[in-house]
């Protein structure tokens, strides 16, 4: 008895210690605000009050996730809290598409199974789609140059990655969006938006019904919003909770792709990428299992066909997953190959339904995108085929110069806002993670290592040449429109390759040690937390760009 209360003593004690540190770190981000930034827009005892809760709120938040019994439940209840942090941190309309995201679950949620590039939106819509504009930080971007008083040229300056501009002492940015939404939406004078031509419905159910429930409770078009956000951090955090429990190694490097800042600013938006990402993750997973049996093979059926039903033909690679696998984990009763080409039937199969259904209740769209006379899929086709060397060089080269895209990890939004800081630190913390899972020994063998760097490369290589094939002008010598987002998956495969060389070469802890596991969720989960906080900063607090009157 008397040693139990010693413990609940000393946790009690540890937990008053971790309150105060939060406190002090509210006042302490308050401080720095008003004296770094200037900020003014709220009086500084209500916002201290804020950021005080908020930080209790995070001490609280960090009690419940290690009250968790095992490592993935602990794992998906820090993405999850991470993730709303992140969900509220970003504006509205400001992740990659999500304005066409949001308008076609919304129609969803309103019964409109079908496509039609006329049809309308309720007022509240209008307004929310008119006050936030997407890629706001460089749509809204000034250059200007200095002249001395002969007219010469003496300098310039540009607005550039400054989310917060000040024209004539008016602060302009997304902050003061949300009272221009409000008016809009009494004033009802916004302009209309129809249909975005977006063409899929599985990938956008979830978000319809928690639209449709945010409006029978009353909210508008923001609600909205914020309810598909949520629904995707839900179905998101699923599916990583599943991939976790698979992870009988490596565990650590999937927690850490999963909290990544850039899977949970794609997580908590309305982009369906968070319901593709949380789908590759699982399906990685089964790489790091220690037994495949017959009941493990329906959810990677299901992972499977999930991911190429809303983007195909790059995704058919993931059937490489079980082919690799080293035989004594394969305990299911069918062969591999006999699991590998039923799913690829099922996946086709689904690939035809779903562009059936897309061209068949599809009215009133142009036909096809307009990317510019210098765009041809075709014609870039024919010079790929004809050029093999030249384009594999153009992908080294391309990868080359935008550091393997391991450092645009910080990079925010449509390509606009980029935070250093967290693009230094994200490939650090993968690091940290592969590093924390060599607690398990590696099993793998030489073969199947190899076809998972095999696998790598090639998801890496049909991301470049679906861009250069798409978005590139044709002849081109860079790679236009990838994205580091687009890459995620490739990433979670190369930092398993590297915590299996870790395992190779670290004297390895005791199996299933707890102290890795608590300091891979505390140091991925607090840098999670960090960048939600340094996000919220750039979109609303500063830094400030003054412009020229």
């Amino acid at each position: 008895m008397k040693k139990m209360e010693r413990i609940l003593h000393a946790a009690g004690f540890r937990w008053g210690i971790a309150c105060l540190a939060a406190i002090a770190a509210g006042i302490g981000i308050v401080y720095y605000w008003r004296v770094f930034y200037e900020f003014s827009e709220i009086p500084p005892l209500p916002l201290t009050l804020i950021a005080c809760v908020l930080a209790l709120a995070v001490v609280g938040g960090a009690f419940l996730v290690l009250r968790c019994k095992n490592f993935a439940s602990r794992a998906a209840l820090a993405v999850l809290l991470c993730g709303i942090c992140f969900c509220f941190a970003n504006p509205p309309m400001q992740a990659p598409d999500e304005g066409s995201h949001f308008l076609r679950a919304y129609a969803i949620s309103e019964g409109r199974f079908d496509f039609d590039g006329e049809r309308g939106y309720p007022d509240d819509v209008n307004a929310l789609m008119t006050s936030f504009p997407g890629a706001w930080v460089n749509g809204n971007t000034s250059y200007w140059l200095k002249t001395d008083k002969d007219g010469n040229v003496s300098g310039g300056g540009s607005s550039e990655n400054f989310a917060i501009k000040v024209v004539d002492g008016q602060r302009i940015g997304l902050g003061e969006r949300f009272a221009v939404y409000r008016q809009m939406c009494v004033e009802g004078n916004a302009p209309a938006v129809t249909e975005p031509q977006v063409v899929q419905l599985l990938p956008y159910l979830h978000q319809a019904l928690f639209m449709a429930v945010a409006r029978l409770l009353g909210f508008g078009a923001l609600g909205c919003l914020y309810a598909g956000r949520l629904a995707n951090l839900a179905v998101y955090t699923l599916l990583c909770w599943a991939a976790l429990r698979n992870c009988k190694r490596y565990a650590g490097v999937f927690f850490a792709m999963a909290i990544l800042p850039m899977s949970l600013y794609i997580a908590a938006s309305c982009n369906y990428d968070a319901l593709m990402l949380g789908f590759y993750y699982l399906t990685v997973s089964y790489y790091c299992v220690d037994e495949l049996r017959d009941r493990d093979l329906a959810v990677f059926a299901f992972a499977f066909i999930m991911v190429n039903t809303v983007k195909p033909w790059i995704n058919l690679l993931w059937i490489v997953i079980p082919l690799i696998l080293p035989s004594r984990v394969w305990k299911a009763r069918i062969k591999k190959w006999q699991l590998a080409a039923a799913v690829l039937v099922l996946a086709l199969g689904m690939i035809l339904v779903v562009e059936w259904y897309g061209q068949s209740f599809r009215v009133n769209f142009d036909e096809g995108r307009m990317l510019g006379e210098t765009v041809s899929m075709s014609g870039q086709l024919s010079f790929v085929l004809s050029h093999l060397p030249r384009t594999l060089m153009v992908f080294v080269g391309s990868l080359y110069e935008n550091g393997l895209f391991l450092t645009k990890l910080g990079v925010f939004g449509a390509l606009d806002l980029e935070i250093p800081v967290i693009g230094m630190l994200s490939p650090l913390v993968l690091l940290l993670g592969a590093a924390l899972s060599t607690h398990e020994r590696s099993s793998l063998t030489p073969r199947s290592a190899a076809g998972l760097g095999l696998l790598t490369a090639l998801y890496t290589g049909g991301v470049l040449a679906a861009q250069y094939i798409t978005y590139t002008p044709v002849g081109m010598v860079r790679v236009l429109g990838v994205q580091t987002r687009y890459l995620l998956p490739a990433f979670l495969m190369l930092f398993v390759l590297v915590s299996a060389l870790l395992s190779r070469v670290l004297e390895p802890a005791r199996p299933g040690g707890r102290g890795a596991q608590v300091l891979c969720l505390c140091s991925c989960s607090g840098f999670a937390l960090l960048s939600a906080v340094l996000l919220a900063q750039h979109y609303f607090i500063g830094p400030v760009c003054i412009l020229p009157s």
